[in-house]
């Protein structure tokens, strides 16, 4: 199980990173960091304390990401330049996602249990993004760079940009916004 997970991270290097040439993805620090999350998951999983956390913080020291041994990574999941990513405990990733540079899963500080975003599959979000809160974003969701979303959950099939982020496009169908027009922010849950 764990082995066809990997090879579907491989695989979506080749398919996101034109750039990539032979082996040398082993090289990338986004692998390197979903690689040793992959092996210590299941250690955080059944309980083991403190090892799985110790081994997440060795790994972002060499890497540059944060993943918490908590979260739950979806198959085929690809960090592309990996420097300042942050994936917190309760985040859930489906399959297929793309996370650029400085991107930001979560908290805010104010929930209890669930307190990091959900992703969906086939999800690509922009560098710099920061996405706060137990919020849901559905299925081939665009989030562009720099986009900031604070406890809005986003549709499926939506494209998002700005701060605060905005639905440009929904459906493939083009959302006509004016700049007084903003996502409304679910109720803060404390």
């Amino acid at each position: 199980m764990i082995f066809r997970t990997i090879i579907e991270d491989i695989r979506a290097i080749y398919r996101n990173d034109p750039a990539v040439k032979n082996i040398e993805f082993i090289l990338y620090p986004g692998l390197q960091a979903i690689l040793v999350h992959r092996l210590i998951h299941p250690l955080n999983n059944i309980g083991i304390p403190f090892i799985p956390r110790l081994i997440s913080q060795i790994a972002r020291f060499f890497t540059g990401v944060e993943i918490h041994p908590g979260a739950n990574i979806g198959k085929g999941f690809f960090i592309d330049h990996g420097a300042g990513i942050v994936i917190g405990e309760t985040a859930e990733i489906g399959e297929n996602c793309v996370l650029f540079h400085n991107v930001t899963l979560g908290g805010t500080g104010k929930h209890g249990g669930k307190r990091h975003p959900t992703i969906g599959n086939n999800v690509f979000i922009g560098t710099g993004a920061i996405l706060l809160g137990p919020i849901t974003v559905g299925n081939n969701v665009r989030i562009g760079a720099n986009t900031f979303l604070y406890m809005v959950d986003i549709p499926d099939n939506a494209t998002v940009v700005g701060t605060p982020g905005q639905i440009v496009r929904l459906n493939g169908q083009n959302v006509d916004i004016k700049p007084s027009d903003t996502i409304v922010p679910q109720e803060t849950q404390v």
